[in-house]
């Protein structure tokens, strides 16, 4: 009876696996240690909450570590990992089941691979101004509900005006829907869902905020160190969309980025080009991963025998679902 040897890239010793896994974890607790602590006490930060309630990914699913495709964990056959869904044990050893994920989440990972491939084909477009959060707000007075509290640093009028004086070009679907009724009208372009992959461009702060939840979407196929570095970059990428934005937000210690003024709107674009410098990085880094996991699918189907039975079962008969 023989026993199918899975696509391994790397094999990490348990002393190495162990290491990366206590490394991110850590990382982990302390991106998110105020959202943690202020569950407990009633608090708010509508900077940084907006990460763990607009995406509402809980903090234990970015403490998990995964290896990425390919990575044979040694000795974490005894481990809670084995038992995760799209994992799968090799005789003692652990790794991701590549080809159960990509099976089961086909559509999901077509759609994210498109769509990071295609933006990061696309020239950075760097006059947006952040007016789309100022956009959320045009038009609206005292006692219409905004979907936050925080204070107009220029009051109504001075935001409408702001607005007004302004060309709007939002490419980001998801910003768009925000939008008041009557700013909708005023955006350049009219996005959809249906279009996304047709208007996202590096430039977006929301769509390099996005990152982060693609990278969870993609599950165990991304490294977690990758998984990590998304988020710091959302969490850096927010802060510059609220301080370049209608709200006072300076009681959080972030100072504004007055785009009403030619120096603010150059400050801006300058830290946006950055911004889509780094998330094109991190494009290239996932779609590295997607298919680094379809190699790896790739060749455990070619090297798979006909299923077989007891002792000496094949790695695809111990898939964890």
């Amino acid at each position: 009876m023989t026993t199918t040897q899975p696509a391994v890239f790397e094999r990490l010793s348990v002393q190495q696996w162990r290491v990366r896994e206590a490394r991110h974890r850590q990382r982990a607790d302390q991106l998110t240690a105020g959202w943690r602590r202020r569950r407990q006490t009633g608090e708010a930060n509508e900077v940084e909450d907006f990460l763990f309630t607009y995406y509402s990914y809980r903090p234990a699913l970015l403490r998990r570590w995964h290896p990425g495709a390919g990575i044979r964990l040694e000795g974490a056959s005894a481990e809670p990992r084995a038992q995760w869904r799209w994992y799968a044990t090799h005789e003692a050893d652990v790794l991701v089941d590549a080809g159960a994920f990509l099976a089961d989440r086909a559509d999901t990972v077509g759609f994210v691979e498109g769509l990071l491939r295609r933006t990061a084909a696309r020239r950075a477009k760097l006059g947006c101004s952040c007016l789309h959060e100022w956009a959320m707000v045009y038009g609206m007075r005292d006692g219409q509900e905004r979907h936050t509290k925080l204070p107009l640093r220029l009051g109504h009028a001075g935001t409408d005006a702001v607005v007004e004086s302004s060309r709007i070009e939002c490419t980001h679907f998801d910003a768009f829907r925000f939008f008041t009724p009557v700013a909708r009208p005023l955006n350049a372009l009219q996005p959809t869902r249906e279009t996304q992959t047709e208007l996202e461009q590096p430039g977006c702060l929301h769509a390099n905020m996005d990152l982060y939840k693609w990278a969870m979407k993609l599950g165990p196929i991304i490294p977690g160190e990758l998984l990590i570095d998304t988020f710091e970059l959302a969490r850096e990428v927010r802060d510059l969309d609220m301080q370049a934005s209608p709200y006072d937000v300076r009681r959080f210690g972030l100072e504004p980025v007055r785009i009403e003024t030619q120096q603010g709107r150059r400050e801006f674009a300058v830290r946006q080009q950055s911004f889509a410098s780094r998330a094109n990085v991190l494009r290239e880094r996932m779609l590295q991963a997607i298919a680094r996991a379809r190699q790896a699918a790739s060749a455990d189907a070619v090297a798979s025998p006909p299923a077989a039975s007891g002792p000496g079962e094949s790695i695809s008969a111990r898939r964890r679902r």
